[in-house]
C-alpha cells in the first residue's frame, strides 16, 4: 500500500477518532466521514474532537467531511465505526460508491436488532463481494489517544487484507495480532458488552474481590459457550478479543457498559443510566438480543438472563444473585468435561 494512498474512517465517535487519528500521526492522508456539519468543521479548523475527545489535538493530516463520495474515492482500506443501529443504513449508502478492490473493516461490536445479524454478516449481505475484516480487542479510546501501550486483532479469512490492516496501523503503542475466526473475534467484542454491565453493578453494590473475579470467569465461559454454539472457535476466547476485552471493560469505569451498570447498582433506573451517559451503550441492547437467541436456542446463560431481569425488569439484584447461587452447579471449564457429566 503506497503511504500517500488516502484512508477512510466512516463514524467520528471516540473509537472512529482515535483510529483515524493513530493512522494520520504516522503521515497518511485520512479522511473521517461523519454525519455533523458542525463536528467536521470543527476538526478541520481546530484540530479538535470536542464532544468525543476533549482535550486531544487531533493530526493535521486528518481531513473530516459529511460528504461520503469524497471520503470513500481512491481509498483501499475503509474502517467503519458506525454503531450497529446505523451500520446498514450507511453501508447501503457507501456500497454504489465502492469497488471489490477496497477492503472493510468493522470496528463495531455490537448486533443488528431484528436479524441478529453481527456488523460483518451485514457487510456481506450488502456488498457479497467484498473483502472484508472486524478488529476488536480491549480499546478503550481515551487510553488510545493518550499512547496508553494497546493491542487489538485483525480477524479476517484474507491474509492480504490482515497483513495491510496490520500496517496500517501499527505503531510504537498499538499492535495488531491476527486472527482467521472473524465470528469468534467479533461475537467477543460484542458479548463482553453484557458482562460489563453486570460488573458495574457489582462494584456499586461493593461486592468483593472474590466476586468480581467469578463474575469474570462464569463470563468467559457464557459468552464461549454462546459463540462456540453459533460456530466460533473456543480458543478465540482466550486472546485478546475474548478474556482481553472481557478484562478491560469489567474493571474500567470509562467503559460506557460498566458506568451504566454501576449507575444501575446506585439505584437509578435505566433511562436515568442511559440520560447520564448521554449515548446508549452498546450492551443494553445486545442483553436483550442474546438473551432471546439463547432462548431460542436453548443454550444455558444465568448470567444473561439474570442481568436482563435487573436491566429490564427492575429485579432486585441480591435475590438474582441468590437464584444464580442455587442453580445446578455446572463445569468450570465449559470444553474439557461435556455438560451432561458435571
Amino acid at each position: 500500500m503506497n503511504a500517500q494512498t488516502p484512508v477512510a474512517v466512516l463514524g467520528g465517535g471516540s473509537f472512529g477518532t482515535v483510529l483515524a487519528n493513530l493512522m494520520a500521526e504516522k503521515g497518511l492522508p485520512v479522511r473521517l466521514w461523519m454525519r455533523n456539519a458542525e463536528a467536521v468543521a470543527e476538526v478541520n479548523a481546530t484540530s479538535h474532537n470536542t464532544h468525543y475527545l476533549p482535550g486531544i489535538t487531533l493530526a493535521p493530516s486528518l481531513q473530516a467531511t459529511t460528504d461520503l463520495s469524497e471520503a470513500l474515492a481512491g481509498v483501499e482500506v475503509v474502517f467503519v465505526a458506525i454503531p450497529s443501529s446505523g451500520f446498514r443504513e450507511v453501508l447501503r449508502q457507501a456500497v454504489p460508491l465502492l469497488t471489490p478492490e477496497q477492503i472493510l473493516v468493522s470496528t463495531t461490536k455490537g448486533i443488528e436488532a431484528g436479524t441478529f445479524c453481527l456488523m460483518s454478516q451485514i457487510i456481506q449481505q450488502e456488498c457479497p463481494d467484498a473483502r472484508f475484516g472486524v478488529l476488536s480487542g480491549p480499546n478503550l479510546a481515551k487510553e488510545i489517544a493518550a499512547k496508553q501501550l494497546t493491542a487489538t486483532v485483525i480477524a479476517s479469512t484474507d491474509e492480504t487484507a490482515r497483513e495491510q490492516v496490520q500496517a496500517l496501523l501499527h505503531t510504537s503503542y498499538f499492535r495488531v495480532y491476527a486472527s482467521s475466526d472473524t465470528y469468534g473475534v467479533e461475537l467477543g467484542g460484542t458479548l463482553k458488552n453484557i458482562y460489563a454491565i453486570a460488573a458495574g453493578l457489582s462494584a456499586a453494590l461493593g461486592m468483593g474481590e472474590n466476586t468480581k473475579s467469578m463474575l469474570m470467569t462464569r463470563s468467559l465461559a457464557e459468552m464461549s459457550r454462546f459463540a462456540v454454539s453459533l460456530g466460533a472457535n473456543p480458543f478465540t476466547f482466550l486472546g485478546l478479543a475474548g478474556v482481553g476485552d472481557l478484562i478491560v471493560t469489567c474493571m474500567s469505569p470509562l467503559s460506557r457498559n460498566y458506568r451504566v451498570g454501576f449507575a444501575l447498582g446506585e439505584g437509578k433506573t435505566l433511562q436515568q443510566a442511559v440520560d447520564a451517559l448521554g449515548e446508549v451503550a452498546e450492551g443494553v441492547n445486545t442483553l436483550r438480543l442474546v438473551k432471546e437467541k439463547a432462548e431460542s436456542m436453548d443454550i444455558y446463560m444465568p448470567l444473561v438472563s439474570g442481568l436482563y431481569e435487573v436491566v429490564f425488569n427492575h429485579a432486585p439484584v441480591k435475590e438474582v444473585a441468590r437464584g444464580m447461587m442455587l442453580n445446578t452447579q455446572s463445569t468450570d471449564v465449559e470444553f474439557v468435561l461435556p455438560r451432561q457429566e458435571s
